[in-house]
């Protein structure tokens, strides 16, 4: 009986969820620490690094400086590359990245398509092979109009190649950089137990989007609760109701909408109700203008929640901030 209660408590500590943290240190500093599997800088003045578990993202943040984001886990991190891929695993888990270059692949189509094939080709050759969460960033989103937009031509892309993730739609972020040079970058959690997908009621499913949002619908699902149980992985959230934008030109309003959205994504997951102090957030706002607005928002309805304000377009045109983050239970 003991040695089985050992072994429990082993595949808990094993499945254990990644604490992800925003802490204001030294790059090198949080990549000597122990259980490091990823840590993650933003804006232009960071710097790029040999280790495989740092990742640069060109979202400048509204507040300087600004924290990294890392991710620790219980147990040994091994690193390394496979052709343009950085990779990292430990504790049962697996951070993967992958940026290209949309000039060298011929436009945001067939650059999704390149990039999820090779994500695709490479957990599949790994004990953490199931992906759990997907981070998307390109350049220009909402450029083009009609079945040209680029977030649509991004999501065709994706679709041609994400079959092969084998679990169904993990939960994604998709959001627009505001730089020059096409690019896309794409990082993933990946476990070796599947997690359970969650879905909001107050809104329909992406991948059941009509024909409006464009030829093929986006591939992703509202939430994740890890294996384990103990951590829900959030989508990138916004002001919308079954399938439609709610409250255009209304920051306040938007913010309210997401919120609620949020909390009925906690109850869908039988997770505790709220945000708290171990439940980062980050906030994606589309004119620099809003950022005020959005730090008294958290200040005022989710106090003490940290929280990551960055510039980055949405997917619609229409909609102004967008939310994803996780909660702990």
């Amino acid at each position: 009986m003991v040695q089985g209660c050992e072994i429990a408590a082993a595949q808990a500590v094993e499945y254990r969820a990644p604490r992800v943290s925003y802490r204001s240190m030294q790059a090198a500093a949080a990549l000597a620490e122990p259980g490091m599997l990823a840590v993650i800088g933003f804006g232009a003045g960071q710097a790029d690094r040999d280790d495989p578990r740092w990742l640069t993202l060109a979202l400048e943040p509204f507040d300087a400086p600004a924290p990294l984001e890392c991710w620790e886990v219980d147990g040994d991190v091994v690193a390394g590359r496979d052709g343009a891929i950085r990779w990292s695993r430990g504790g049962g888990w697996l951070f993967a990245s992958l940026g290209l270059d949309e000039t060298e692949h011929g436009g945001a189509a067939s650059t999704a398509e390149r990039a999820y094939a090779a994500l695709s080709e490479f957990v599949a050759q790994q004990p953490e092979r199931h992906v759990l969460r997907v981070w998307n960033y390109l350049t220009a989103i909402n450029d083009g109009d009609g079945d040209a937009e680029r977030y649509k031509q991004f999501c065709n892309g994706r679709a041609r190649s994400m079959g092969a993730f084998g679990d169904g739609f993990p939960a994604a972020t998709a959001i627009g950089y505001h730089d020059h040079h096409p690019r896309l970058q794409v990082y993933l959690l990946a476990g070796r137990r599947p997690g359970r997908r969650v879905e909001n009621p107050r809104q329909l499913s992406a991948w059941r989007y009509p024909r409006q949002y464009g030829p093929t619908p986006p591939s992703f699902a509202r939430a994740m609760r890890l294996p384990g149980g103990d951590a829900l992985a959030i989508s990138g959230t916004a002001a919308v109701i079954g399938h439609a934008s709610a409250h255009r030109d209304d920051l306040l309003a938007q913010l309210e909408e997401t919120l609620a959205n949020l909390e009925a994504l906690l109850a869908s997951a039988g997770m505790p109700a709220g945000f708290d102090t171990h439940s980062p957030l980050k906030a994606y706002v589309r004119h620099p203008a809003d950022a005020r607005v959005v730090r008294d928002f958290f200040r005022q309805r989710l106090p003490g929640v940290p929280a990551l304000l960055l510039h980055g377009d949405i997917c619609r045109r229409e909609l102004l901030v967008e939310i994803d983050g996780w909660r702990y239970a």
